[in-house]
């Protein structure tokens, strides 16, 4: 077993134990993040009927431009912005975070951090 192998064993143990605790109702939705080595994705999910309401990711045409002069952590800034605002948009104006095991600095943080200014409420 490699040590990428690892890593990722370790994150998707973390994540089965945080899945334990957090989950997503339809009064208080739960925002999900992913990271790949080049993209951030953000979700807000809804458990209960196992929908997805709610996407954002760099791949959509409203950040894919502006992405390539930024940085990664900017580019999640920027995401949870969106996010926070389809989110507002479609009324859902308090969520549960879920790290999805990654550790909260860097680009999780600054995702959560520009959902809350922008008027989440986690």
């Amino acid at each position: 077993m490699g040590a990428m192998d690892t890593k990722k064993a370790m994150r998707l143990k973390r994540k089965i134990r945080i899945r334990r605790k957090v989950s997503g109702t339809p009064e208080r939705p739960r925002l999900t993040v992913f990271r790949s080595a080049r993209h951030i994705y953000a979700q807000i999910v809804d458990d209960a009927s196992g929908r997805t309401l709610i996407s954002a990711s760099t791949l959509d045409k409203e950040i894919r431009g502006k992405e390539k002069a930024v940085s990664k952590v900017a580019a999640a800034d920027e995401i949870g912005k969106l996010v926070a605002r389809r989110a507002l948009d479609k009324g859902i104006s308090s969520v549960v975070f879920d790290r999805n095991g990654y550790k909260y600095h860097g680009r999780v943080k600054a995702l959560s951090d520009a959902a809350r200014e922008t008027g989440l409420d986690f």
